[in-house]
């Protein structure tokens, strides 16, 4: 795994043993980026289930200015920490290890609204539309943030989830990645067209 563009470009990043966590793979990493970015200009990311950070880290390579990483499992947040130092970040990552509905609440009372947001948990967990309206509740989201779901291509997701439509869909094998944008104002800024390999 490597860091794909940006100020970071050809970092190398070291995966979590075993395995019980999957990271993105490059290719569905610059597939990702191409549809959501490919830059951007400052604001805060959020990796939820960050695994080995390899998405909040990309996001700040392109111009983020700063990724929360959150994980559960203390190998993955080793690996998050190891991973940053060797990207250059800095101070622009903050790392913490808890559960995501515990962050989440934490996170709240500092008031930070992310402007982009990866939901990549394990594929058991189907539950990230209802994540996303908790975050929306919780004024957690800019008007027009960017939320990407990685999950089993098994499972669908809804086109509509309240103030969130869905940009883009695409499959690759047995992952799905399914992009959202938060419209606070109920206003549509339309989709884009499913993709799939």
């Amino acid at each position: 795994m490597r860091v794909i563009a940006g100020e970071a470009k050809g970092r190398t990043l070291k995966a979590v043993p075993g395995m019980n966590t999957r990271p993105t793979t490059d290719k569905v990493k610059e597939a990702i980026f191409s549809m959501i970015g490919p830059y951007f200009d400052g604001g805060y990311a959020l990796d939820l289930f960050a695994g080995t950070g390899g998405l909040g880290i990309e996001a700040w390579s392109r111009g983020v200015a700063k990724t929360v990483f959150i994980d559960r499992e203390k190998i993955s947040v080793d690996i998050v920490r190891h991973n940053t130092e060797a990207a250059g970040m800095g101070s622009a990552a903050e790392i913490y290890r808890n559960d995501a509905e515990r962050a989440i609440k934490l996170l709240e009372k500092r008031g930070i609204a992310f402007k982009l947001v990866f939901l990549d948990p394990p594929y058991r967990i189907t539950t990230m539309d209802e994540l996303m309206v908790d975050l929306a509740d919780r004024s957690m989201l800019e008007d027009g943030a960017v939320i990407v779901v990685e999950h089993d291509a098994a499972h669908e997701y809804p086109e509509h989830i309240e103030r969130f439509e869905q940009m883009k869909k695409t499959k690759y094998g047995d992952t799905a990645v399914t992009i959202y944008r938060y419209i606070a104002n109920g206003s549509k800024n339309g989709g884009l067209e499913d993709a799939s390999e």
